[in-house]
C-alpha cells in the first residue's frame, strides 16, 4: 500500500486507482486490457495514466532493491545504527539514496585514506571544529617519521576534510541547486576537427543555460561529442558554488577556518563538481531522451494508425531507373498473383511496353488500385501510372518506402516469399501497406520505420520498450480479425506473445476459420488468463454470435444477452436497432463486476461494432510543375504530406526528393508550443516556400495564413 500512496500522491490519483491497477498489473493483466476491461477498478483510468502508475510501481521496486544492497553493505561494515535503517527505509529517491550511502560506499584507495592511515584523522576533527586558535601548536604532535613536516599535516587533514565535505549530503544538494539553476551546457570544436566535423558547426562555440536546452540540441551536441568533433562540458557559476559551501562549512575567523576553506575550494574542484557534473550530464540525456521517445513513439502511433484503404486487389510498385519498376499484383488478401519487372525509365525507356503491361496487369487481375514506392523514381513513376488509360477505375496512392528494405532482407520476408528476391518482397510489402499500413509495419522493428529524430542516440532499451507499447497499443485500439492476421500481428494483442500467436496460426491451418471467440479455448496453451486478456481484442467477421466481431468482452456477453431477452428481441436486432437500444436503462444492469462505465462501452460498442478507428483514405497529388529542388521559387505554395513531426517542426513532402521543414515558428499564425499538437504524420497540408539553400539541399517551409 506504501507503493500505491506514493505513486498517488506524484501522479495525483486516488490511492484506490493506484492499488488496484498495481494490483491488476502484478496478476499478469496488460495496460490495454486495463483501460479497456477494467474501468470499475480503476475509475476509467486511460493508457497513458497506467502506464505512468506500471513506470512508477517499477522504479519503486529498483530502489527497494537497491536499498537491501545497501542495508547489506553496511550491516557487513558494522555501521548500521536504527536511525540510519529508517532513514533508508523512509528514502524513495534513488539519488538521495546514494547520497546517504555515500559515506559507506567502498572506494579505491583515496588521497583522504592515505592520510588517514597517516593518523591525520584527528588534526582534521580539530580543523573541522574551528575553535582552536593555536592549530600551529597542535601541529607539531602530527609531525613524526610519517608525516614529514606540518604543510604535510594541513594537507592530510584538508585531503580527509574535502572527503568529508564531498560526502555531506547538505554540500552536494547546495552544489545542485546552483547547477539546476544557474547552470550552461558548453560546447567547443575539438581542436583540428573544424573541417571534418562541419555539419557540427552550429555547435563549434556555443553556450546556453542547461535548463533550457531542448532535446534536439542536447542530442546533436552529445552525438557531436561521440564522433570526435565536440567537447561538451557543464558549467555552472563557481563562485556562487564556492559561497554557498563556505556558507555551510566555514564557521570561524582563524587560522583552522582558512584551512577549511582551502578544503573547500579543493573538495568543490576535484570531487563535487566533476560528480555533480556527470549526474547533471546524465540527468539532462535522460531529459531529452524521454522527450526524443516522446515524439518518437507519438509518430509511430500516427504511422500506425495510418488510413487503410481495405481489402482492394492492388498492384504495388517498387520504383526505379537502371533496374526498373517491379511490379506485383496482389488479391484482396494480399496474396501474391503475379509479379514481373517493366522500365519505363531511362536508360531502357521502354515506356510504350510498359503502358501495355500496366493496361493488361490492370485487367488480367481486376485490379483497383496502385500503390508506388515514394522512394527513388517513385514521383516519375506516379507520372507515368497516372497517364495510362485503363479499363476502369483505379486509383493511384503514393507509399512511404521508409523500413520497406529493411522488411524485404528479413527473416520474416525470406519465410513469407522464400522463393523470391528483395525486390519482389519490397514491392508486395508497398501494396500491402496500402491496403493495412499496421499489418504490414508490425513486421518491421519499429526504430527501423524512420518516423524519429537521433533514435540512435537515445537509450536503446527505453527506445525499444516505448515502442513496442505504442505498436501494442495501436494494435489492441485497432482489433485484430482472429482469421487473416499474421502471427506478427496477433503477437502484439493482449495476452498473447510469439507461442501463442504461433500456435494461433498453426491451428487456423490446421481446422480451419475461428467461429467462435470461445474456440480459442481450443489452441494448445491458451489457459483462462491468456483468454481473458486477448478475447475482446479478436474479431470474428461473419461469426454466429455478432458479439465475436465487436469490442465486448465475452465476460459480458451474459450482460447484452440479458438486455436482448428483456427487450423481448436478438442480440443482433439490438446491434442494428437505435431505437430499442434508447429504452436499455443502464442502471438496472449494474452488477458487482459490471458498473456503468462498462456498460455505457458496451452499449457504444453495439451502435458501432467492431469499428476500425482509422479515418479513410485519400488520393494526395503533388504540384506536377515542381519536380527537382531547382524547380522551386520562394513564394510558391504548394500542397505536400507531413512526413515528420519532432518538437522544433515538421517535414513535409513536397514531391521532391528532398523534404522540407516547417520550423515550428513558422506552423501556426498563434503561438505553438508542442508541433503534435498541430499536425500529425500523413496529414495533407499546403506549404509557402521560405528558402531555397541549393548548396545544403535545404529547403524552409511555412503554413502560416495556409
Amino acid at each position: 500500500m506504501i507503493y500505491a500512496n506514493l505513486i498517488a500522491n506524484e501522479l495525483v490519483l486516488t490511492s484506490r486507482q493506484v492499488n488496484n491497477t498495481i494490483q491488476l498489473l502484478v496478476d499478469g493483466a496488460t495496460v490495454p486490457f486495463i483501460s479497456r476491461y477494467r474501468k470499475e477498478k480503476t475509475d476509467a483510468l486511460d493508457e497513458i495514466q497506467i502506464t505512468e502508475i506500471k513506470e512508477r510501481y517499477e522504479k519503486l521496486l529498483e530502489i527497494e532493491a537497491r536499498k537491501k544492497t545497501i542495508l547489506a553493505a553496511i550491516e557487513k561494515q558494522e555501521k548500521l545504527t536504527s536511525e540510519l535503517q529508517e532513514r533508508i527505509a523512509n528514502c524513495w529517491d534513488m539519488v538521495a539514496l546514494e547520497d546517504i550511502y555515500l559515506p559507506y560506499k567502498q572506494k579505491k584507495r583515496t588521497r583522504a585514506e592515505i592520510a588517514k592511515e597517516k593518523g591525520l584523522e584527528p588534526l582534521a576533527k580539530i580543523i573541522m571544529m574551528q575553535r582552536d586558535n593555536a592549530l600551529a601548536v597542535r601541529l607539531r604532535s602530527f609531525v613524526n617519521g610519517v608525516v614529514a613536516t606540518e604543510e604535510d599535516a594541513l594537507k592530510g587533514a584538508r585531503d580527509i576534510i574535502a572527503e568529508w565535505i564531498n560526502e555531506s549530503e547538505s554540500a552536494r544538494n547546495a552544489v545542485r541547486t546552483v547547477f539546476a539553476s544557474k547552470a550552461e551546457i558548453v560546447s567547443r570544436v575539438v581542436k583540428g576537427k573544424e573541417t571534418e566535423g562541419d555539419k557540427y558547426a552550429d555547435y563549434f562555440a556555443f553556450s546556453e543555460p542547461l535548463n533550457r536546452c531542448s532535446s534536439h540540441r542536447l542530442l546533436a551536441m552529445r552525438r557531436g561529442e561521440a564522433e570526435g568533433f565536440l567537447k561538451i562540458t557543464i558549467q555552472p557559476d563557481e563562485e556562487l558554488c564556492l559561497e554557498r559551501l563556505n556558507r555551510i562549512f566555514v564557521k570561524a575567523n582563524n587560522d583552522a577556518a582558512e584551512q577549511v576553506a582551502i578544503a573547500v575550494e579543493d573538495a568543490y574542484k576535484r570531487l563535487l563538481k566533476p560528480s555533480i557534473e556527470t549526474e547533471f550530464s546524465a540527468k539532462s540525456k535522460d531529459r531529452a531522451d524521454t522527450e526524443a521517445i516522446r515524439v518518437f513513439a507519438e509518430n509511430l502511433r500516427q504511422l500506425l494508425l495510418a488510413s487503410p484503404l481495405g481489402q482492394k486487389r492492388v498492384l504495388g510498385i517498387d520504383p526505379g531507373f537502371r533496374t526498373g519498376c517491379k511490379v506485383v499484383c496482389l488479391d484482396e488478401q494480399g496474396n501474391l498473383l503475379h509479379n514481373e519487372t517493366i522500365f519505363p525509365h531511362p536508360p531502357q525507356n521502354e515506356m510504350a511496353q510498359a503502358i501495355r503491361k500496366m493496361q493488361k496487369l490492370v485487367e488480367m487481375y481486376k485490379i483497383q488500385a496502385i500503390a508506388i514506392g515514394n522512394g527513388t523514381a517513385g514521383r516519375e513513376t506516379e507520372f507515368f501510372a497516372q497517364k495510362i488509360r485503363y479499363d476502369r477505375k483505379v486509383q493511384i496512392f503514393s507509399v512511404s518506402e521508409s523500413g520497406a528494405s529493411i522488411y524485404s532482407a528479413s527473416k520474416i520476408a525470406r519465410e513469407e516469399f522464400p522463393e523470391y528476391d528483395v525486390t519482389v518482397r519490397g514491392a508486395v510489402s508497398i501494396g500491402r501497406r496500402l491496403m493495412d499500413p499496421l499489418a504490414e509495419l508490425v513486421k518491421i522493428e519499429p526504430k527501423s520505420i524512420g518516423v524519429g529524430q537521433y533514435q540512435h542516440d537515445v537509450d536503446q532499451n527505453r527506445l525499444k520498450k516505448t515502442l513496442d507499447q505504442t505498436v501494442e497499443s495501436v494494435v489492441n485500439t485497432v482489433g485484430v480479425n482472429l482469421n487473416t492476421a499474421s502471427k506478427h500481428l496477433l503477437v502484439y494483442v493482449s495476452g498473447l506473445g510469439a507461442q501463442l500467436a504461433q500456435n494461433i496460426v498453426d491451428y487456423r491451418a490446421e481446422n480451419g476459420a475461428f467461429s467462435s471467440r470461445f474456440d480459442l479455448l481450443k489452441v494448445p496453451r491458451m489457459g483462462a488468463k491468456s483468454f481473458e486478456q486477448c478475447a475482446g481484442f479478436l474479431r470474428i467477421a461473419g461469426a454466429e454470435n455478432p458479439l465475436d466481431n465487436s469490442a465486448v468482452h465475452p465476460e459480458c456477453y451474459a450482460v447484452v444477452e440479458r438486455m436482448a431477452k428483456d427487450l423481448n428481441c436478438s442480440v443482433e436486432d439490438l446491434m442494428h436497432d437505435a431505437t430499442l437500444r434508447s429504452k436499455i436503462v443502464l442502471e438496472k444492469y449494474v452488477t458487482e463486476t459490471v458498473g456503468l462505465h462498462t456498460l455505457k462501452d458496451i452499449i457504444s460498442e453495439l451502435e458501432k461494432p467492431g469499428r476500425d478507428p482509422r479515418t479513410i483514405i485519400k488520393v494526395f497529388e503533388f504540384d506536377s510543375s515542381v519536380k527537382k529542388i531547382e524547380d522551386l521559387q520562394v513564394g510558391q505554395v504548394l500542397p505536400g504530406i507531413v512526413t515528420n513531426v519532432t518538437n522544433f517542426g515538421a517535414f513535409v513532402d513536397i514531391g521532391i526528393k528532398e523534404n522540407g521543414l516547417v520550423h515550428v515558428s513558422n506552423i501556426s499564425d498563434n503561438f505553438v508550443k508542442d508541433p503534435a499538437e498541430v499536425v500529425h504524420l500523413h496529414q495533407h497540408v499546403k506549404v509557402r516556400v521560405l528558402d531555397v539553400d541549393l548548396q545544403r539541399k535545404r529547403i524552409q517551409l511555412s503554413m502560416k495564413g495556409l
